[in-house]
């Protein structure tokens, strides 16, 4: 993302977090590299891999080792970590930003 869509309208901010915008990576692609993550948030490589482990440590995301690659999956059922949101696991947010589990990604199911 380009640093002037970071600041449209002259607001600062972005409706959704880094961590967020990481998550949503890995849901849409859960065979994605830290470099493509990082060239589609707008971060660098080294703020993707951060990111990535620390969704990694909250069990928003498991990581399994493929040869040189890593393959990713959202522990869909794990609950989001803000007071507004207790209770509600993280696949609530996906489903509303329409990135519902594919069978066959290797995510887990929501039972939903």
């Amino acid at each position: 993302m380009s640093s002037n869509a970071n600041h449209a309208n002259g607001k600062p901010w972005r409706f959704l977090t880094n961590h967020t915008q990481v998550l949503l990576c890995v849901a849409r692609d859960p065979n994605v590299r830290t470099r493509d993550i990082a060239e589609m948030v707008g971060i660098t490589e080294r703020a993707a891999q951060r990111i990535v482990a620390d969704l990694v440590e909250a069990d928003f995301v498991m990581v399994k080792r493929v040869g040189r690659r890593n393959r990713y999956a959202i522990n869909r059922d794990t609950a989001m970590r803000h007071e507004a949101q207790a209770g509600h696991p993280i696949w609530e947010l996906l489903d509303v930003l329409e990135l519902a589990s594919d069978p066959g990604t290797g995510e887990t199911s929501s039972g939903a």
